[in-house]
C-alpha cells in the first residue's frame, strides 16, 4: 500500500508517495534527492543515518516514512548556510575529523544536537561518538573538532 507522506526537510514542505514498509532514509536519499544522508548497516547500529526528527536524533533507517509524516526533518544539508559551512563542519575540516566521509553526515547531525541541547564537549565526546561508527579516522580527528568547536563557542559566549 502506497500513502503520500508530509516532510518539512531543512524547512522546505515535500510531499512523497511511499508505500508504507519504506524507510525514512530511502525516502530522504530516492525521492527527495537529499543524498547526504548515508546508509550503513540498515539496523541503527553505525549512525551514518542519523538525522534529526522534530529535533530529535533518530536512525533514518530504523523509523518508517509514514511514521514520519507530518514532523520537520533535519539533514546535513540543512547545516550550511548560504553555502558556508557551519562552524561544526569547518571544525572537521580543520582537525582532519573525516576521511571517507561516510559517517560524517550522521556525526554532524548528533553533533547539531547535542551542541543545541547544550552539552559539555566531554558529554558530547562520549555520548556521541558511543553512537557512530567510523572506520577510518579513529575517532582522534573528530575528538579534535569537538574540543576546537566548544572552546570557540564558549570563548563567543
Amino acid at each position: 500500500m502506497t500513502r503520500a507522506v508530509s516532510l518539512v526537510v531543512n524547512g522546505r514542505p515535500y510531499t512523497a508517495e511511499t508505500e508504507d514498509r519504506t524507510p525514512l532514509c530511502d525516502v530522504l536519499r530516492h525521492r527527495l534527492r537529499l543524498t547526504g544522508t548515508h546508509v550503513g548497516c540498515e539496523q541503527g547500529v553505525c549512525g551514518a543515518c542519523t538525522v534529526l526528527v522534530d529535533g530529535e536524533p533518530v536512525r533514518s533507517c530504523l523509523m518508517l516514512a509514514v511514521q514520519a509524516d507530518g514532523c520537520r526533518i533535519e539533514t546535513v544539508e540543512g547545516l550550511a548556510t548560504e553555502g558556508a559551512l557551519a562552524p561544526m563542519q569547518q571544525a572537521l575540516m580543520a582537525e582532519h575529523g573525516l576521511q571517507c566521509g561516510f559517517c560524517t553526515p550522521g556525526v554532524l547531525m548528533s553533533l547539531a544536537y547535542a551542541e543545541r541541547a547544550r552539552l559539555t564537549a566531554e558529554e558530547t565526546v562520549s555520548e556521541v561518538l558511543a553512537g557512530h561508527l567510523c572506520r577510518c579516522t579513529g575517532y582522534v580527528g573528530i575528538r579534535r573538532a569537538i574540543e576546537r568547536h566548544w572552546k570557540t563557542e564558549e570563548a563567543a559566549g
